[in-house]
This record gives C-alpha cells, structure tokens and sequence, in this order.
C-alpha cells in the first residue's frame, strides 16, 4: 500500500513531508509500516515530552476514555480544573484560559491585551515582538511571528506591532517610550528562530522596563514550557515573573491542548462572552496534562532529565571541538538544542535525510540548524548513538 501517494493525493501540501509512514510509537522509538526504528530526537517538535506509548498515559488515556471524552465549557471539567491549579500553582498566582493549540494561545493573548488596552484608555496600544520571533501561523498571531516566509503577504489584524532585536534594551525602552504599547510578547529561547537563549540579565532589564511602563510582560513558553530546558518554565531560571504565560505542546501528552495563564491583577480581563472554543479544555488532554505533571514532577523525571541533558552538552561540544570548522555554535538549554553548522542549506538537508535513512530524527531550523527536542525520557545510550552519527557523518564531509 503505497501511503506517500495516497498522502499526496488527499492531503493539502502545507508540509515538506518526509518519506515515512509511521505505524507505533515505543518509548524514544517511532516505527514504520516496514518495521524500521526511528530515535526520535523531534517528538512531534517538543510535543511527546515522555515519549510515545508511556504506560501511564495510555493507562490515563483508557480510564478518561471509559468516563467521557467530551463535555460543554458549561459543565464543571474536573481534570481541568485539576490541570489548572497546577498550572498556577508551579508558575504565577492567578487564573488559566485553555485552548486547543499554541497558536490559539497567542490568539487569547492578543484579546487579553487588547481588552488591557481598553482598559488603559487607550493610551497603550499595540505589542512588542523581538526579530525571528514565531507565535503562530493564524491571521491574529501571524503579524506577530517575524518570519517573511511565515507572514508572506497573508492579510493580518491592524494591531500595531514592534519588532526589536534581541539583547538590546537601549531599543526595547526607546520603542516604550516613542510608542507606549499595551504589551511585550517573547519566547525565553527563540524556537523556529534558531533556538536562540535570551540572557538572564536581559529578561530582568526586560521586567524592570516592563514595570517602569507599565507594559504586560507576556512569556511565549509553548516550546520551552513544561520541564523541558530544565526548569518547569525556561523564564524562572531568570527569576522573573511575566504577566501572562502562554503555554501548549507538552502540556498534553500529545493531545491538542494549549493555554494562557493570567497573572492576578489582570484575571478579570476576560468575562463572560468574551472569548471561548468548543472543545478546551479537552477533558481527556487536560487528564493526560495531569498525567504528564506528575510523572515529571512526583516521578522526578524532569529531575533526571536535567542530568541526562548535561550529558548531551558535554557530548556536543565534545563534538564541536572535533568538528570546529563545521559546528559554528551549540545553543539552547536543557533539553532543546540546536546544532548551529557551518554548511549551506543543501548540506544540511543532506546530512537529515542521511540520519533519517541511519534510523534518527532530527529537525532543521532556520536552513542550516539542526535542532534536537528529544523526550525527557531520551536515555544516556540513546543520545551517544546519535552522536556517534553526527559524527560519522561530518568524518564523511572531512574527507
């Protein structure tokens, strides 16, 4: 059965598919209709952040499923309600908004921020956005994702955007000052933009500024969130605290599920009518989202995890200093990592498909950047078999 085909036949291309059919999923392995195993070091990007078939979400996923799959925003959603505290509880003090994606979290970002505005008097408005950034692919979050290739010439909202470099504070104040906006929205560590960390001395010049005048401070954790640089959230490791999280991805053990937290002070925002979707909370996500906190958290995974990523550094840069004239740079943090080469683009999809064909899944990001999201459960073996590919394959270019 020829399933690329039949791909091609039915399904819009939006997407440069790779040529494999998957038929299972076992802990770090994707595995095709032939039987071949794939380490999986993409996770569906940064969704399946304990791997694939973990036996307590497929225990949690049949105990939901035999109690109700689906309920009106109506009725009182206990898992979610549960997700939530949680939520709250290992981040800011205040309440959460869900949605079913992260793209839908920027959108219930956009709405909370321009009902600030209003509130404001409209002397605030519009929201800052740094160079690269991505928040989405929707005609709200698109403006705000600084990607030409991205934003093309799809039609976009008339919200004003600001776009400034990362690091530089001098610009950030002076476009605070010049044009007041209602808001700043940033990924901690820019994802689809190179997997670029933002330094924490800046993230405590962006809060002070913030504060100053009086613009939100909303963090884009959709990538970065839930345990995988380290840290629940990759803003805490800079000891700050945003107004507003956005949050997807991992939360929910590979269902749609997404979300805003809201600090306090700006909870009540959103009233009644105001913003909705039919089907988040998702009772089953927002249960394997329960799931998904307590095996990194009551089960020390993200504890474990902390140290096998230590290893995978020191593996890399062992190889960045055999490969020096190949490896430009390793960047990231705990867990997301991307592999900035020297290469061009053509070399760079050469050597993905070439780890693909050897049984490894990586992405690439912004043309030349290998970009690993491994699961959290990745094991130490696991990350020396890729790294001996890497390294099998730039023997290859060196000769």
């Amino acid at each position: 059965m020829d399933w690329i085909k039949r791909d091609q036949k039915a399904i819009m291309s939006t997407y440069n598919r790779l040529p494999v059919t998957i038929a299972k999923g076992e802990g770090s392995y994707l595995i095709d209709v032939e039987g071949k195993k794939y380490l999986d070091f993409f996770t569906g990007l940064a969704v399946n952040i304990l791997g694939h078939s973990h036996p307590k979400i497929v225990q949690t996923l049949k105990e939901q499923g035999e109690k109700f799959l689906h309920i009106s925003n109506v009725f009182i959603n206990q898992p979610a309600i549960m997700l939530a505290e949680r939520l709250v509880e290992l981040s800011i003090d205040g309440k959460v908004f869900f949605t079913n994606s992260g793209a839908e979290a920027t959108e219930a970002a956009i709405k909370l921020i321009h009902k600030h505005s209003v509130q404001a008097g409209q002397h605030q408005k519009g929201i800052v956005v740094l160079e690269k950034s991505f928040h989405g692919r929707t005609l709200g979050a698109i403006k705000l994702t600084r990607q030409p290739g991205v934003y093309q010439d799809f039609p976009t909202t008339n919200i004003p955007v600001y776009e400034t470099k990362p690091e530089d504070i001098e610009e950030l104040e002076l476009i605070f000052k010049e044009h007041q906006p209602a808001a700043l929205l940033m990924e901690p560590i820019l994802g689809s933009g190179g997997i670029v960390p933002l330094s924490k001395n800046y993230l405590k010049e962006v809060q002070a500024l913030c504060r100053q005048y009086g613009v939100l401070l909303c963090m884009d954790e959709i990538q970065t969130g839930i345990g995988r640089t380290g840290t629940f959230f990759a803003y805490q490791q800079a000891g700050i605290e945003p107004d507003v999280i956005l949050f997807a991805k991992g939360v929910g053990g590979g269902l749609p599920l997404g979300g805003i937290i809201v600090a306090d002070p700006y909870v009540k925002l959103f009233q009644p009518g105001d913003h909705g979707t039919t089907f988040a909370p998702s009772p089953l996500s927002a249960a394997l989202g329960n799931t998904v906190l307590e095996v990194l958290l009551e089960d020390g995974l993200m504890k474990k995890s902390v140290e096998v990523a230590e290893k995978l550094w020191t593996d890399l840069e062992g190889l960045q200093g055999k490969f020096p004239h190949y490896i430009e740079s390793i960047r990231g943090k705990g867990m997301m990592v991307g592999i900035a080469l020297t290469l061009d683009a053509k070399q760079v999809k050469v050597i993905q498909k070439q780890l693909l064909h050897d049984g490894y899944m990586v992405d690439v990001t912004q043309q030349t950047i290998i970009r690993l999201l491994p699961p959290l459960t990745i094991s130490i073996a696991e990350i020396e078999r890729l790294i001996t590919a890497i390294q099998g394959h730039l023997d290859e270019l060196s000769q």
